[in-house]
């Protein structure tokens, strides 16, 4: 799909209009003045002429925000949501609702290019088809702020408003589950109602394939009609109420009793129980077709070892385990590290083929602070998987770059560590990235340090409508 507009420009624009020649990943429109200045347009899209309101100037560049539209974009959509736009207190959730769906895809696809080229000097071999899913009704974990607005003596549940502190007056979210979305008048209403209406900042959603499950964040303790009110709320709407009166470790179950939270990855005969405060991806939907594309490209066989580093609960571990011969999980969290410990437990008899996971192997350690010496300790690994959060994977790629730079002799290498002689570097590494530029950083040290090419990298669009770009990328080990 080509997003950049006719580069003939009209003869003679009418004074104050632009025409604009591309759109960011922020969706804002991108447009040049005669004398060269660049402007960045909240609204506008690539291919339109607008006319525009100027909120910020500096010597280089200006910000400004759509006023008028001459001519639109073939690409332009009716967004779905009322509160979505540039009005004042419209919701800052979503910036790309105007743009239609698989338009979006292709600027986060340039994006994702872009990073790689530019801030690593990379470039895959092979683009890969990008993973899309539902549009709308996808997101499955969401943090809701809560505000008790004493002036217009209402509640306000829901995000933030662009480019604000506030929270949005809304009333419906089409992102959010549909049942969900239903729920967040009711929320208001209960919410007000309450005693603790003033000392309740946050509800966190975290919904499983059963259990729709709420964490109340409450700054002071609830009374005991506050926990009636939200014991017959849960019942009424068919939700599970968590509370959390300090940090996420403080999180316990209203009532007693009941389903847990889990979601299924079926392909691998797999089920994932957490709590509503784990680490899990937004998009169920997307997950099943990531992980799954991750195993096939990672090609893990029954006599090979793997490593997940960034292993969370399992997510990618457990499905690797179906496929390996001996798997070990790495993850920063001590808590996370528990709960794949219990998931693998509860499935290492569950794999889709009928057979044992196999032996697996998890421990809880600061990835931000890898070492080449660390890396040796964990012994080789045929396969990596990489999933880090927005950071990415620095240290880890860094050491691996270490030993790979000590063993050529190059001038400015640090000194190989014990037991480096007979330690092998994996032969492909699958990397997950929540985040364009770190994924980029990272690669050109694989590529240009660590002795690896990059066979293959696509986006994930696990977040339809807004800027976040989620990726994968494949490195082989070159001969």
């Amino acid at each position: 799909m080509n997003l950049e507009p006719d580069h003939s420009r009209d003869a003679a624009l009418p004074e104050g209009w632009l025409q604009v020649d591309s759109i960011d990943l922020e969706a804002q429109g991108i447009a040049r003045r005669p004398d060269g200045k660049v402007v960045f347009i909240d609204g506008a899209l690539a291919g339109e002429l607008v006319s525009v309101s100027v909120h910020r100037r500096k010597n280089q560049w200006e910000a400004a925000t759509l006023t008028e539209l001459h001519r639109a974009s073939s690409l332009r959509v009716r967004p779905r949501c009322p509160h979505f736009g540039l009005h004042q207190g419209a919701c800052g959730g979503c910036k790309m609702q105007h743009l239609d769906a698989s338009a979006q895809v292709a600027v986060k696809q340039r994006a994702l290019e872009d990073q790689l080229w530019h801030l690593g000097k990379v470039r895959p071999a092979l683009i890969l088809r990008p993973i899309e899913g539902p549009a709308w009704g996808y997101r499955w974990r969401a943090r809701l702020s809560v505000r008790y607005v004493a002036k217009r003596g209402e509640v306000l549940v829901g995000f933030h408003e662009r480019k604000s502190r506030y929270v949005a007056d809304m009333r419906e979210c089409p992102v959010l589950p549909a049942h969900v979305s239903a729920l967040l008048l009711p929320l208001r209403a209960l919410i007000h109602g309450m005693q603790a209406r003033d000392s309740c900042p946050q509800i966190e959603l975290a919904c499983g394939d059963e259990v729709t499950a709420l964490v109340l964040r409450h700054l002071e303790p609830l009374s005991a009609a506050d926990r009636q009110r939200l014991s017959e709320f849960g019942r009424q709407h068919g939700v599970q109420w968590w509370l959390q009166p300090k940090g996420p470790d403080s999180v316990q179950r209203l009532e007693p009793g009941g389903p847990e939270l889990a979601y299924a990855l079926a392909e691998f005969g797999l089920r994932m129980p957490f709590r509503p405060t784990d680490f899990t991806q937004v998009n169920p939907h997307i997950n099943r077709v990531l992980v799954g594309r991750a195993l096939r490209l990672l090609q893990a066989q029954r006599h090979e070892r793997v490593i997940d580093w960034f292993c969370g609960l399992g997510n990618f571990t457990l499905p690797i385990a179906t496929t390996a011969g001996q798997v070990l999980g790495v993850e920063g969290s001590a808590a996370l590290v528990d709960r794949a410990r219990q998931n693998h437990e509860q499935n290492r008899a569950a794999a889709r083929t009928g057979s044992a996971l196999a032996a697996t192997e998890f421990v809880a350690r600061n990835l931000f602070d890898m070492s080449a010496a660390q890396l040796v300790q964990d012994g080789s690994a045929d396969r990596w998987l990489v999933d880090p959060p927005r950071e990415g994977a620095f240290a880890l790629v860094k050491a691996l770059a270490a030993i790979h730079q000590g063993r050529l002799g190059a001038p400015d290498a640090e000194p190989l560590p014990a037991g480096a002689d007979g330690w092998r570097p994996p032969r492909r590494i699958v990397y997950v990235s929540c985040n364009p530029a770190t994924l980029a950083r990272d690669a050109g040290l694989l590529v240009h340090q660590a002795g690896y090419r990059c066979s293959a990298a696509g986006v994930v669009n696990m977040f339809p409508h807004t800027a976040h770009v989620e990726s994968m990328a494949v490195f082989d080990l070159q001969d």
